[in-house]
């Protein structure tokens, strides 16, 4: 769907909204608990590109989530954050 250097972003397979992308680096990192393998700037391309991608979207109100381990509900275990939007989304827990 879109890229930019070291991170790409999709659709996820399973929507859990009206929009809900994949933003992922691509170089493997396990799981947000290991999020200090990123340099500064990794980190701050990452939230970039997602608001980047996010805005492409045309979302202006969405959620960016991080499951952390399976009891959060992370079931790929490659680091990556969801957004979700296009409507109204419900509650967390």
């Amino acid at each position: 769907m879109a890229e930019t250097d070291g991170f790409v972003a999709i659709r996820d397979i399973n929507p859990q909204a009206e929009t809900h992308l994949l933003v992922l680096p691509e170089r493997h990192v396990e799981s947000f608990r290991e999020i200090a393998q990123f340099t500064p700037d990794e980190d701050k391309r990452m939230l970039d590109f997602s608001a980047e991608i996010a805005a492409q979207q045309g979302l202006t109100d969405y959620r960016v989530v991080v499951n952390v381990g399976a009891e959060a509900g992370q079931t790929i275990f490659h680091l990556h954050w969801h957004i979700l939007g296009g409507g109204r989304i419900g509650r967390m827990a």
